[in-house]
């Protein structure tokens, strides 16, 4: 091997493909090189709970592909996306022993661009909130401080990227379920718009429209070659958003050009923001307005308060849901010994909804995005925190008893900004631009219209460059 397998920790996905494809590297020197790195952190970080290392070895050695990221190792988070022939679980004893007998179309995809799977992540039971404690698994543990949350839904995944396991892993968003770990470990993480990805062969809409799939990675000229090689429509989608001009992949370093960016401070709902990430995104909105762009302070003028009751109506909706179709893919039937306190109670004030309550929510969801999107008439870009907090203490999310909505409040005073995203359809990115005096990861979040990821891409792009981030390694990282 040309290249020293303690080096192969700092390369990202696209690097590592090229020395693939160089000759300099083969997959299963990559491979091998990543398990290694995952036994070495993962009895600290809990972040892989499915290890696929056999098969990975194998898939490396006769046939990895010939893909944009042939060769390079790869983590598969627990949730939505099923790989054949592995234990697919979504973190919930109900589920702990369901075997998929074919893959989802987001897995066909990984494949065809050449990722090898080594292991699936952890997440919340059903990827339910914004820190990874599930009762299953028990909680993975962030790599910048052990105490401290990697965020959820895809915090297993986030966790491994930040500790140089691989470098990326894919991640889904219902509510800020890439971009919370994205910015508790210190990533760029993007939610592309609703539709950009398709959930087939299961699903085509989840919870109207909320769920986006992707990942986490280091760089971001990985998320946009991710995004290439798995965006695009499978047959019969509900909905599709306009192609794009050209590849993410060149987006990446062309000027994004002045752009029109509204920044704001204070939380939608009322909430008191954190000074570190106050002061991360003044910080980002000066060196935006160094880089060129039109910069002020304003924010949507929309009901907030109407918003997040709607939508947290849906998840629910959602959770009731997500049981019954598990007890119908199943043939089971589904009881609280099987599901996590929180979980089953949050699910029965949704199965107490009517039909009428659920299409009452949507219209009334969507009637708030018209107003919302009104800003991007506008602005460009809609620029925040990412979340509202540096990452909180393991257990400050954890369910306590009592009414479940209260800790959907405490989530949201966590991660106030995210979900609005979800609720809309548009793309959003977290970019880890700041850090805390004590060395904890801050992301900004960046919201633009919808089936515009190349206007983030470019501006994200435009920030590395300014302001690199790659280099920073957290102190549970491997070699």
């Amino acid at each position: 091997m040309a290249i020293r397998s303690s080096e192969l920790a700092g390369l990202d996905a696209t690097r590592c493909a090229a020395l693939v494809r160089a000759g300099e590297l083969t997959p299963l020197e990559l491979v091998d090189a990543a398990i290694d790195r995952a036994e070495q952190v993962n009895g600290t970080l809990n972040a892989i709970v499915t290890k696929m290392y056999d098969g990975a070895r194998e898939t490396a050695r006769s046939h990895p592909g010939t893909g944009i990221f042939a060769g390079v190792p790869f983590l598969v988070k627990d949730f939505l996306a099923e790989v054949e022939g592995v234990r697919f679980t979504e973190s919930s004893a109900f589920l702990a022993d369901y075997v998929p007998a074919e893959d989802s179309e987001l897995v066909r995809r990984f494949r065809a661009a050449g990722l090898v799977f080594i292991g699936k992540t952890n997440t919340p039971e059903l990827a339910i909130g914004p820190t990874t404690e599930p009762r299953l698994f028990g909680p993975t543990r962030n790599p910048w401080d052990a105490e401290r949350t990697a965020g959820g839904s895809s915090g297993g995944a986030a966790a491994a990227v930040s500790a140089r396991v691989v470098p990326m892993a894919h991640g889904n968003d219902a509510g800020g379920s890439i971009r919370i770990p994205a910015s508790c470990c210190g990533l760029v993480g993007l939610k592309p718009s609703r539709g950009r990805v398709s959930l087939a062969p299961h699903y085509g809409d989840m919870w109207s429209g909320l769920v986006s799939e992707l990942g986490v990675t280091r760089t971001v000229r990985d998320t946009a070659a991710l995004l290439d090689a798995v965006a695009g429509p499978a047959t019969g989608e509900p909905y599709v958003p306009p192609p794009p001009a050209r590849s993410y992949t060149g987006e990446v370093e062309r000027s994004p050009g002045p752009l029109r960016i509204g920044f704001s401070v204070e939380s939608p709902l009322g909430d008191e923001i954190d000074r570190e990430c106050e002061r991360a995104v003044r910080d980002a909105a000066a060196l935006c307005e160094s880089l060129g762009h039109v910069v002020e302070e304003a924010c949507p003028d929309y009901d907030a308060e109407a918003l997040w009751t709607k939508f947290t109506t849906l998840l629910s909706a959602g959770a009731a849901w997500a049981i019954a179709d598990w007890e119908r893919r199943t043939g089971r039937t589904a009881g609280p010994q099987h599901f996590e306190p929180f979980v089953w109670r949050f699910a029965e004030r949704g199965r107490a909804l009517g039909a009428h309550d659920y299409l009452l929510a949507v219209q009334d969801m969507q009637r708030s995005v018209r107003d919302l999107s009104a800003f991007f008439g506008r602005h460009d870009l809609w620029l925040t925190a990412t979340l509202g907090q540096p990452p909180v203490k393991l257990g400050t999310l954890v369910y306590q008893g009592g009414d479940p909505f209260e800790l959907r409040r405490r989530s949201a005073r966590f991660s106030p900004f995210t979900w609005i995203g979800n609720t809309s359809g548009q793309p959003a990115i977290s970019v880890p631009l700041h850090w805390t005096r004590s060395g904890l990861p801050v992301g900004v979040h960046f919201v633009a219209r919808w089936g515009e990821e190349a206007a983030l891409i470019r501006l994200a792009g435009q920030l590395e460059r300014a302001r690199p981030w790659e280099d920073r390694r957290p102190g549970i990282c491997a070699t």
